[in-house]
């Protein structure tokens, strides 16, 4: 008699071994490895299999094909997904525990339902009657939106081809489970099985899908990398639960670009299309010693924030860096900058870099309002509230143009400011009297 084969996956990126392994060699995760049933393994055998036999055209033949989109009645959300919700696409949504995943997609859903769609709300987590009690929170209450509360994936095809919906929310994928396969709801077969289940069914029957994925400590999606390669579009929600405001960030958009961010603002009445941005992030105030003040860009859109540095003298032989809202490792690049160009021994003083209003920086062109409010708070002096600070500081000790930097400029200019240091004069002519610094050293000379 043949000796049966074993087959072991990993739990956590799906990662396959004919022998068990205590770390995947692919994720690195420990003790991830089980292994599968008989079933499973007929079933991933089932999977690989093409169904039909496909023949390569050129690209000149191919028809290009019309994006058929509908408005979710939300500007934000409109503008993150490209111009609106594509019919048929699959959408995935991830985010921290209470940042407003499940409360935004309840409001979308019955703004649609009140736009004559229908609309079906499918919670694997709550009870019919929490979701209720958060609808008549949001006036989120509409006849075309409907509830299911169910776990099996089955029971919810049923219900898809029993009645014509218009749009489709799963709240959450990690939950849902599947007869067709032995394993339990969340790890990498289900996940796999369920979410290609209903991205057949989405393109199939032209269903737009909204998919509310959990995420892990580090931050990303729960359950295999998978997840996020067969979904059309991946939003991450950003902010801190405890704050007011709230940004979705698209990292990946078939249908259009993932260069918008859409920013939201949390009320009782559920999460808002956030208006006025910039008094969100920056109240006209008299800065205090380690303040700086700049505009950098989400998206296409210019916001106004505040930089706050912390140096003071340290007691350990390895002195402190930490950052929140900034990335640590540009931090101790501008340090050891400032230590060479400058002779600013900071080597011997803790710095600590926050970001206010919760927003996260991913350019450079707060660079050079780093360092100013670096050296203010070094030396204990206030920064002047009528100046903004916009550059990107090389290795070199080079301040470098950033990209539209006319268009900070006006932002600058709506918020009342009279001074800016840029790397060079505006194209555009501008109400702000410009000063132009190329490198770190005549940052110095200006302040």
């Amino acid at each position: 008699m043949a000796k049966q084969k074993t087959l072991y996956e990993c739990q956590a990126c799906g990662y396959q071994s004919a022998k068990w392994m205590g770390k995947c060699p692919n994720c690195g995760a420990w003790e991830s490895f089980i292994e599968l049933s008989k079933e499973q393994k007929e079933f991933l055998k089932q999977s690989s299999k093409t169904s039909t036999k496909s023949k390569a055209i050129s690209i000149t033949d191919i028809k290009e094909e019309k994006l058929d989109r509908f408005s979710s009645n939300d500007s934000e959300l409109d503008l993150v997904l490209g111009g609106g919700i594509v019919k048929g696409s699959l959408i995935l949504i991830g985010g921290s525990p209470g940042v407003g995943k499940s409360t935004l997609l309840l409001k979308i859903g019955s703004n649609l339902a009140n736009n004559n769609k229908k609309v079906l709300y499918v919670s694997a987590e709550e009870s019919l009657s929490q979701i209720k009690l958060r609808a008549n929170r949001l006036n989120a209450n509409s006849k075309n939106l409907y509830m299911l509360s169910e776990i099996q994936l089955e029971t919810i095809l049923q219900e898809l081809h029993q009645n014509n919906y218009d749009l489709l929310i799963i709240d959450s994928i990690q939950t849902i489970f599947s007869d067709t396969i032995s394993s339990a709801p969340g790890s990498v077969s289900q996940v796999r099985e369920i979410t290609f289940t209903l991205m057949r069914y989405a393109k199939e029957n032209n269903v737009a899908t909204f998919i509310i994925g959990h995420i892990t400590k580090d931050g990303s999606i729960a359950g295999p990398r998978v997840l996020e390669h067969m979904v059309d579009t991946v939003l991450y929600f950003e902010g801190d639960s405890n704050k007011e405001l709230r940004l979705l960030r698209g990292f990946k958009n078939r249908f259009g670009s993932t260069s918008e961010v859409a920013i939201f603002e949390m009320t009782k009445e559920g999460l808002n299309s956030a208006k006025d941005i910039s008094k969100k992030f920056f109240e006209r105030r008299a800065l205090s010693a380690g303040s700086a003040l700049t505009v950098i860009l989400e998206g296409s859109r210019p916001i106004i924030i505040e930089v706050q540095a912390l140096v003071s003298e340290s007691n350990y032989p390895s002195p402190k860096r930490s950052t929140t809202g900034y990335e640590l490792n540009r931090l101790n690049m501008l340090l050891a900058l400032l230590e060479k160009k400058l002779s600013i021994p900071l080597n011997n003083y803790d710095v600590f870099i926050n970001i206010s209003g919760g927003i996260k920086i991913n350019e450079t062109s707060a660079d050079l309002a780093i360092i100013a409010a670096i050296i203010s708070s070094f030396r204990d002096r206030k920064l002047s509230l009528d100046t903004i600070f916009i550059g990107e500081v090389s290795l070199t000790g080079e301040v470098r143009d950033v990209f539209n930097l006319d268009t900070r400029l006006k932002e600058a200019e709506t918020g009342e400011f009279k001074k800016a240091i840029v790397p060079k004069l505006p194209i555009e002519k501008t109400k702000i009297k410009c000063y132009q610094v190329s490198e770190v050293s005549k940052l110095l000379e200006w302040m």
